[in-house]
């Protein structure tokens, strides 16, 4: 996993994990977020960790807590990499210095990429840089790691806990919502004789129908915005 500033194109981290579980790579991200501040937006690809196949709206645990955070999400299109060209040409950079031949254990290979990080930070200048390096350009985000900020729905009726088998409870019905919420607040709003809207931060999700105990989903509130 590698992840750079947009702007400086200074690499801010890559780490050799050994799957696309979440658990690490939260990890990681957190150790990066309390050093170098909170992005406004991070732009990544539609696969394992960054988002889900089966995912309400092909959200991830790691992009909800993204969303908790404040920070936007921004997902190319699938089978368009130009769309985060920047990051695809240094990935291909990445993988001829770093990669080949790859290191013996994970260990050797962390070695690798955290050599290729301090050249490709501090001694490779770059034309669009006006031939500075990116670590002379690059400055951490002002938007300080604070934890978790509380859910609050002063609009909506009521809230409602997401379980860790991903439902909600509402008048003694359990409805499905999506296991990569659970533990999170949702805000419910009827806006009309049985039909609720429900919304996570200011996003809305969809309106839920008691009659039929189902989820009816909207127009994707996390879609791409490039």
């Amino acid at each position: 996993m590698t992840v750079s500033d947009h702007a400086s194109r200074y690499l801010l981290s890559c780490e050799a994990f050994d799957s696309t579980k979440e658990k690490p790579v939260i990890g990681a991200f957190l150790a990066l977020f309390k050093e170098r501040g909170l992005p406004c937006a991070i732009r990544t690809d539609n696969g394992l960790p960054f988002a889900s196949p089966n995912g309400l709206y092909n959200l991830s645990r790691l992009s909800v807590w993204w969303l908790r955070l404040g920070i936007g999400i921004e997902r190319i299109k699938p089978g368009h990499p130009q769309q985060n060209g920047r990051h695809e040409r240094m990935h291909l950079t990445l993988k001829k210095e770093a990669t080949r031949p790859p290191g013996m254990n994970g260990l050797q290979q962390q070695a690798k990429f955290d050599a290729f990080v301090k050249e490709f930070n501090e001694e490779r200048p770059h034309e669009a840089l006006a031939m500075k390096t990116p670590r002379e350009v690059y400055r951490p985000s002002p938007r300080r790691y604070q934890g978790l900020p509380e859910l609050d729905y002063p609009f909506h009726d009521k809230d409602a806990l997401v379980t860790a088998c991903g439902r909600i409870c509402m008048h003694r019905k359990k409805i499905n919502v999506s296991t990569v919420l659970a533990g999170q607040k949702l805000g419910i709003k009827e806006v009309e004789d049985g039909i609720w809207l429900i919304s996570f931060m200011s996003y809305d999700l969809g309106y839920i129908d008691l009659e039929q105990k189902t989820l009816q989903t909207i127009g994707n509130p996390f879609g791409t915005r490039l």
